[in-house]
């Protein structure tokens, strides 16, 4: 697959630009004491982080209920969810982290997609993952054991009813011909990726998706996976880049100069710590954060200002030029 649909898709370009770092942050948008999160005022924070500058908002898929993992995403389903925040939002990209596609239909995900991202102005990256709740599978009649190839079978299917017309599909998952999908991505293909490994190799990954999503990890550690990612990458293609990005979550702390404490996938300390580890990030090759603020006791408004008024300006969204590259 070229890389011109990635040059002149809004979203994609608002994300990604090799060299540069950008900051996004994911649903929900508040602290989360209980399973289900308070959504009321989710749509006016998203406002919020639009008109601040941050690059992107995640939603995530989580289908079901289960007590015994009580994280429920952003509560609402994904697709009917991006509708609302991409009406109420003009620029920033719209993505997710990650829709679930072995017990999703891919004509049902390619369709919404694609319907994303025309009515948000082509502002939408889909992010895709194999699923990591057994249970789940077991309500889809889908083999938990069957999750990798069911995966690549269903990522073959989404892709040639997004991209071509027409397409001739003969897949484990459906059979088509004669038939289209309709509405087609504003520049005819959609940036998509890997969350997670999808129980996938590196090698399927930077072949087969337009970048990876992993969890952080310390810094000598995560830089030698991006090493790992653009070896590997490069091996395929000598001159493409394709972006690593991670997700974090953090804690701010009143105090600007507050000592970073590690926690659960991330850290609490004071914004200038905060720049300072971002920065290091930047620097082994991380192309994309996404904040997880679901810790904060503070007002989240007032984190996300905070965070834009100190943090942002270090991290600046890609010049058109340099996302072009």
């Amino acid at each position: 697959m070229g890389r011109e649909h990635l040059r002149s898709h809004i979203g994609y370009r608002r994300l990604f630009a090799n060299g540069a770092l950008t900051l996004g942050v994911v649903f929900p948008l508040v602290r989360v004491a209980k399973a289900m999160p308070d959504m009321s005022q989710q749509l006016r924070i998203a406002e919020l982080a639009d008109s601040l500058g941050f690059a992107s908002l995640w939603a995530r898929d989580v289908p079901l209920y289960d007590p015994s993992s009580p994280d429920v995403g952003q509560l609402y389903d994904p697709w009917v969810w991006l509708g609302a925040v991409a009406a109420a939002t003009r620029n920033i990209a719209l993505c997710t982290a990650a829709i679930v596609l072995p017990v999703r239909h891919p004509l049902h995900v390619a369709k919404a997609a694609a319907t994303v991202d025309v009515l948000s102005g082509g502002r939408f990256v889909l992010g895709i993952a194999s699923g990591d709740r057994p249970r789940e599978f077991a309500a889809f009649n889908v083999s938990h054991d069957d999750v990798a190839s069911r995966f690549r079978d269903a990522h073959r299917y989404m892709l040639s009813a997004l991209h071509e017309d027409f397409p001739e599909i003969d897949s484990p998952m459906g059979n088509m011909a004669g038939l289209d999908l309709l509405p087609k991505p504003l520049t005819g293909k959609l940036p998509h990726l890997s969350v997670g490994n999808a129980r996938q190799t590196i090698e399927w990954i930077a072949g087969n998706t337009d970048g990876w999503v992993t969890y952080p990890r310390d810094i000598e550690s995560q830089r030698k996976w991006v090493e790992l990612w653009r070896t590997t990458v490069q091996r395929q293609s000598p001159e493409r880049f394709l972006p690593f990005s991670e997700l974090l979550f953090v804690e701010l702390e009143e105090h600007a100069d507050a000592d970073a404490i590690p926690v659960y996938l991330g850290y609490k300390l004071g914004r200038r710590r905060l720049v300072e580890h971002l920065d290091s990030l930047r620097e082994i090759g991380i192309n994309h954060v996404i904040l997880n603020l679901t810790l904060n006791n503070r007002p989240i408004s007032e984190v996300m200002q905070e965070i834009a008024e100190y943090v942002l300006p270090f991290f600046p969204l890609p010049t058109a030029e340099v996302a072009a590259k």
